[in-house]
């Protein structure tokens, strides 16, 4: 038993060590990255090559030897003929956009932006595989201005959407001179919507009194604690309209095709509906999109990769998981939902 006791000390003067041990090098690390500058950098990777890949390993498993020769020398024949008359290829650059309510994926945005027009020529096109169900105006906002700067370099943008580019989404979408869409993705939702709870009655019913003091008489129209009034909801929805009026021009002057007031009322279509809104020009998927540009064209897909510091990086671990179990509840409801 004295050993038994001995060991037990032992061990936790242990365990007591290597936990100081790991708080101290914690502690190192995150005064070490407050220190430092976040950057980043830009990844590109030329899809080609993936393609090529995907090809080659079908071909490998399916065709027999003799197949495969024969189609080695042709592949090398061809190799070779194009190198004596080089033809000089356009080049397609791939970004990708996949919007939360924030729209934070503009950070990245911006910078593939800047990047690719430093060398990208009206000869080129740029592929947007967007996916957003939009969020705030003044978020979205910045990102449509972003998608823009494509458009005022004489730099052919099309957005391919394969699952849902709707309110602030579309905004985005609206602004490439070819919009693609798969058949069932959803699109629309030309409107504004604000919503908050007002729980003053509430604090009234135990005698809990809520102040809000303002300068200016539109500071504060409706909250969340004090008393709302009618001339407060009025102003409140004038500014909705106003900013509704602001999009639906926005969309008119990309799209001057659209009957704007049949399709600016907060509605959303599915693909083959909003073909014949003229919401979008084409119905395919961004994977059928791509896979014929490769054929005459060379696809670089653009990544910028920001660094994160620890507790960022801490901090996107648990917001993984914390999604994976929410996605993951999600599908069994909605599995026994369509049983």
């Amino acid at each position: 038993m004295e050993f038994l006791a001995d060991y037990a000390g032992f061990l936790a003067k242990t365990v007591t060590l290597v936990v100081a041990i790991l708080i101290v090098l914690v502690a190192l690390a995150v005064l070490r990255s407050r220190g430092r500058r976040g950057g980043g950098q830009l990844q590109v990777t030329k899809l080609n090559d993936f393609y090529k890949a995907l090809r080659q390993r079908l071909e490998q498993s399916i065709l027999d030897k003799d197949q495969l020769k024969a189609l080695s020398k042709e592949e090398a024949k061809a190799t070779k003929a194009a190198k004596k008359q080089p033809a000089q290829k356009s080049r397609v650059y791939v970004l990708d956009f996949d919007g939360d309510i924030k729209a934070s994926a503009t950070d990245g945005l911006r910078h593939e932006i800047t990047a690719l027009l430093s060398l990208a020529t009206p000869q080129d096109e740029v592929v947007l595989r967007l996916e957003s169900g939009g969020g705030m105006v003044h978020s979205y906002g910045l990102a449509s201005s972003q998608l823009a700067r494509i458009r005022q370099a004489g730099v052919p943008l099309t957005v391919c959407i394969d699952k849902v580019a709707a309110s602030g989404g579309y905004m985005m979408a609206c602004i490439g001179e070819k919009i693609i869409c798969a058949p069932f993705a959803i699109l629309g939702s030309i409107g504004v919507v604000a919503q908050l709870p007002n729980v003053n009655r509430l604090l009234k019913k135990h005698d809990i009194d809520f102040e809000v003091l303002t300068a200016g008489e539109y500071k504060r129209t409706l909250t969340v604690f004090g008393e709302n009034t009618e001339k407060g909801r009025e102003k409140f929805q004038e500014d909705l309209e106003t900013t509704h009026e602001l999009f639906k021009n926005f969309v008119a002057r990309y799209r001057p095709q659209l009957e704007i007031d049949e399709v600016a009322t907060g509605e959303v279509w599915l693909g083959m509906a909003a073909l014949e809104k003229q919401l979008v020009d084409e119905l395919k998927t961004s994977d059928e999109y791509l896979a014929e540009r490769a054929r005459e064209a060379d696809l670089y897909q653009l990544h910028y990769v920001q660094k994160k510091s620890l507790q960022e990086r801490v901090g996107l671990a648990a917001s993984v998981a914390l999604d994976r179990f929410a996605l993951t509840w999600l599908g069994r409801l909605s599995q026994q939902r369509f049983w």
